[in-house]
């Protein structure tokens, strides 16, 4: 179902895009910090992946990605520009993705991946709950290029680093704090 651009969304639509949203944000979180239980529950049980030629089940695929995700130092994905066709409980949704991949090699030849690309989502909700049906990553660009971590830089030495789950501060701070 196709619908006016620039139409103003009602206040349900509204609430289904806040929805959708903070699973696309989940999910971003899930991959970088390699939690497969925040993977895992962006996806209806029942629910598909395509990252490869065919379609797979959604959540063992969560468990292999959040294994295989740690053979990079760090990663950080990003999702922007959304965009929503909703058709009753179902909602096709269109997000531009922004990621960067940090390996560390033993003789200091770092490298970065960078990928640019979109998610196409198909979302289903179920009572009040939206949740991934279907998801194919569709690639625009990518590139790999020699990288540097300045872990000791002045202006950075103080901060925190990021780690994956359960070291990374975020659930340290979970554990003291309303969960995230």
């Amino acid at each position: 179902m196709t619908r006016e651009a620039g139409r103003v969304p009602d206040r349900a639509e509204l609430a289904d895009r806040a929805a959708i949203a903070e699973i696309l944000a989940l999910h971003c979180r899930g991959v970088d910090r390699a939690d497969e239980a925040a993977l895992k529950s962006c996806y209806w049980p029942d629910a598909t992946t395509a990252y490869g030629e065919a379609a797979v089940p959604a959540h063992p695929f969560c468990s292999q990605l959040a294994s295989a995700i740690t053979a990079y130092a760090q990663t950080h994905h990003m999702v922007t520009n959304s965009l929503f066709v909703f058709d009753g409980d179902r909602a096709q949704v269109e997000t531009m993705l922004l990621a960067f991949h940090y390996r560390e090699s033993a003789d200091g030849d770092d490298s970065e991946m960078t990928y640019l690309g979109r998610y196409l989502d198909d979302f289903e909700k179920r009572g009040d709950v939206w949740k991934i049906m279907h998801r194919e990553p569709v690639m625009s660009w990518s590139q790999n290029s020699r990288a540097t971590h300045d872990a000791d830089h002045p202006a950075l030495s103080a901060l925190r680093r990021a780690g994956r789950y359960p070291d990374d501060p975020l659930y340290q701070l979970a554990k003291t704090r309303a969960s995230f």
